[in-house]
């Protein structure tokens, strides 16, 4: 059994490989298989939409002979990175303290 992930959780994780290097959208996806269940169906639309929002940018660079599409973090991105990561640790908190008996007793 799984957890479903949300679009913004998708986006957040998308953002945060791509933080740590330019890379390209089955780079991407390999990535994103340690932690969740993700296609590349699934991810060029959430890439399309994080660069329509100006939050990810894109080049063209070759390799073996031919054209990749690269992708790297705007400024924007990144200020809603630290935003996703913000409200992550707050929803984390909370969820352990349920999930993990961390909480006050009922």
């Amino acid at each position: 059994m799984g957890f479903p992930v949300s679009a913004g959780l998708l986006d957040s994780m998308v953002l945060s490989v791509v933080e740590r290097e330019d890379t390209y959208g089955y780079e991407i996806t390999q990535y994103l298989r340690r932690a969740v269940d993700v296609s590349e169906s699934t991810l060029y639309p959430v890439l399309r939409r994080l660069q329509k929002n100006e939050l990810l940018e894109t080049y063209d660079k070759e390799y073996m002979g031919r054209n990749r599409r690269y992708y790297r973090v705007t400024d924007k991105g990144m200020n809603a990175l630290e935003d996703y990561r913000h409200q992550w640790t707050e929803h984390k908190i909370k969820v352990d303290s349920i999930l993990m008996n961390e909480g006050e007793k009922l």
